[in-house]
């Protein structure tokens, strides 16, 4: 955490951070929400990989695999 932590700060890039702890390791306490700016998506996407859901069990229901962008088989 801590060179995570000192690579964001280097570049100057902001960041997010899980855990308290990570103030201690120099994150600074940050702007508030409402003042941080943000970047909407335009399109998101839903592919869904069957092998996968397979390998761990998952049952589709079909509706969700017709409303997919891309189904991997």
């Amino acid at each position: 955490m801590p060179r995570l932590i000192t690579l964001a700060a280097e570049r100057k890039l902001p960041a997010i951070y899980g855990f308290s702890a990570a103030v201690k390791h120099g994150a600074l306490k940050g702007a508030l929400p409402a003042d941080l700016p943000i970047e909407q998506a335009t399109k998101v996407s839903l592919k869904i990989n069957l092998k996968t859901a397979k390998a761990l069990r998952i049952e589709l229901p079909p509706t969700l695999l017709a409303s997919a962008d891309e189904v991997i088989e």
